[in-house]
């Protein structure tokens, strides 16, 4: 299954509600990402730009779409982004591809 970074922003309204009721975000994380069918590897608050960043493995785009829609439109974030990862192999199937297909691409410098 493909694995995806989540990072997101907490909204104002939901660090004041985090810190006047200090409460287990991974959990209900994990809830709702399993209740998708996809599997939450880690989550960790962090300083920064962003304040939560999650490894999460989903069976496809659409179902990792999905889980960020329903957090997105929750109003505790005020920002995030998803960007899906790649392994290494993969990574190297990519490189292989661009080397067989940049003898058809011409770059403005010529």
């Amino acid at each position: 299954m493909p694995h995806y970074m989540f990072q997101g922003r907490y909204s104002t309204d939901a660090i004041k509600a985090m810190i006047d009721t200090p409460q287990d975000r991974e959990a209900s994380a994990r809830t709702l990402i399993e209740a998708m069918g996809a599997k939450l590897h880690s989550m960790f608050f962090c300083m920064g730009q962003d304040d939560v960043i999650a490894i999460i493995e989903a069976p496809d785009d659409e179902t990792m779409a999905a889980a960020s829609m329903i957090i997105g439109g929750s109003g505790a974030f005020s920002g995030g982004a998803t960007t899906k990862l790649m392994t290494a192999q993969q990574a190297m199937s990519a490189m292989q591809k661009a080397q067989t297909g940049r003898a058809s691409y011409t770059p403005a410098t010529g």
